[in-house]
């Protein structure tokens, strides 16, 4: 099994990256599950113009094509002004829509204060509700406070492990099949974006 976090911060080294970077080690924990961390601040990512997923070519495509093969995620962003980064957004507009159905995925972000918390429930759940993913039920906000140098709020740090134990479970229980019954399809004439 493949965890694959993604993490919207354009920061290097992120609070964002570093709350993914522990939910991933707790997954890895368990036999079998090999994990990766993606940052988007690494990647030359193209921004989404309407073509198909399969017409990007380099970083943007290698990118689609890493996100597609996972079977699970975590995925988190900052927030700012009460919504995702706009990098982190771009990346989801260029997933095919069928990258992430039927898979689990668990949710995180950072903020300055509390203020920003309830984020998670208004852009990142409908987002991957969209995917027709499987969202993990409650999630993991830390805000400035919970960091400490180095160290991770201690509550925190048990909600990342907690996170990346359910995502496994999840998975496992899962077993790759889909997420029940298809949205409508919207036909396209060959060549034509959305």
């Amino acid at each position: 099994m493949r965890v694959l976090g993604i993490s919207g911060s354009l920061s290097q080294g992120s609070r964002t990256s570093r709350l993914i970077a522990h939910v991933l080690a707790a997954a890895g924990q368990h036999a079998g599950v090999d994990t990766e961390l993606l940052e988007v601040s690494e990647r030359r990512l193209v921004f989404c113009d309407g073509r198909r997923p399969e017409l990007y070519e380099g970083d943007t495509r290698a990118v689609i094509d890493l996100v597609a093969a996972a079977d699970a995620y975590v995925v988190g962003s900052p927030i700012y002004r009460g919504s995702v980064t706009g990098a982190f957004k771009n990346l989801f507009d260029l997933l095919p829509n069928e990258a992430l159905r039927g898979k689990p995925v668990g949710l995180l972000a950072t903020g300055g204060s509390d203020h920003h918390f309830l984020a998670i429930e208004h852009q990142l759940r409908p987002l991957l509700s969209f995917f027709r993913a499987y969202t993990i039920p409650g999630a993991v906000y830390a805000h400035n406070a919970h960091f400490q140098g180095d160290r991770l709020d201690e509550t925190i740090a048990e909600q990342c492990r907690l996170l990346g134990d359910e995502i496994v479970r999840l998975a496992h229980a899962l077993g790759g099949r889909g997420a029940g019954p298809a949205y409508p399809t919207i036909e396209r004439k060959p060549g034509e974006r959305a």
